[in-house]
């Protein structure tokens, strides 16, 4: 079964790559060897492939620079999964694309359900919904798991964040009036493994696939040093959205319900808590590792 990965360097797809490293029958490709910015270059990879599953793990995830480059985010988010999802039906092949709780306002009181209606409040998540509109009204077969607050011990994160100011600053001011479920790029791997390796026929459409639980970004932020990761804890003051204006509005609530995955391919992901401690657990062993080289 021939895979083919997109965006290999970003955090999932890094997550991805170290899943199927082994593999002979799987084509890892970031941007020099598929630009998810060009037409030409999707269908001249795809072609070129002849995939019979594609994961698409390239996005434009810069929410904030988003409002700058709509255009960009547009190419990448919205036009690249039309042109995937076309070749995906040429080939008769599974594509499966992940998107965002972003794709919601937040302004629902309780964690949302696929069929709640999408308003998204910024041009990352307009972008996101084009493309699972895009994908939905395609006639390839598709899974689009929706998926929030992706961090690891790679790429630009809020985890890496956190963890490199709080090695600097004695205190810390965090967001603490924003709810969603911190989801690790290595659990989101290993469910996407997972699914693949699934007989998955007649399980085709949109799922949420967020860690269990939730939580605020002070919250996550105050569980990251309360691992002991850093030789000291700074003092993390919780602040309102308003404290902290940025260029994209961010959606109050992000939680989203899982209970349509769990039902259709019988497992969860763990808590946000289980996965925070493994990545952690895992970034403390490449340290150690390096520093014995």
């Amino acid at each position: 079964m021939r895979i083919l990965i997109t965006g290999k360097n970003g955090q999932v797809g890094t997550e991805l790559s170290r899943l199927y490293h082994s593999r002979q029958d799987v084509v890892l490709t970031g941007r020099d060897e598929c630009d998810l910015s060009s037409e030409q270059s999707i269908r001249d990879t795809v072609r070129r492939v002849k995939p019979a599953v594609i994961l698409n793990a390239g996005a434009y995830t810069a929410v904030d620079q988003a409002e700058k480059e709509p255009a960009l985010c547009f190419a990448i988010n919205a036009h690249a999964p039309r042109v995937l999802a076309q070749e995906a039906a040429r080939l008769d092949a599974l594509l499966i694309h992940y998107s965002t709780d972003y794709v919601f306002n937040g302004e629902k009181a309780e964690p949302y359900l696929e069929t709640d209606p999408i308003r998204p409040v910024n041009v990352y998540g307009e972008s996101k919904a084009a493309g699972e509109a895009a994908i939905t009204e395609s006639a390839t077969r598709f899974l689009v798991l929706r998926t929030s607050w992706v961090y690891g011990a790679h790429g630009k994160n809020f985890l890496r964040t956190m963890l490199r100011l709080g090695a600097e600053r004695p205190e810390l001011r965090v967001v603490d009036d924003q709810l969603g479920a911190p989801t690790s790029a290595a659990a989101i791997a290993s469910a996407t493994g997972r699914l693949v390796e699934q007989s998955l026929s007649g399980a085709w459409g949109i799922y949420h696939m967020t860690a269990a639980g939730s939580t605020s970004w002070c919250g996550f932020a105050r569980a990251i040093f309360q691992a002991g990761v850093l030789s000291s804890q700074p003092r993390v003051q919780p602040i309102a959205s308003s404290d902290y204006p940025t260029p994209a509005r961010r959606p109050a609530n992000s939680v989203l319900v899982n209970d349509k995955f769990a039902h259709a391919f019988g497992f969860r992901l763990p808590t946000w808590q289980q996965q925070l401690n493994e990545v952690l657990a895992g970034m403390q062993v490449q340290t150690a590792m390096r520093a014995n080289r």
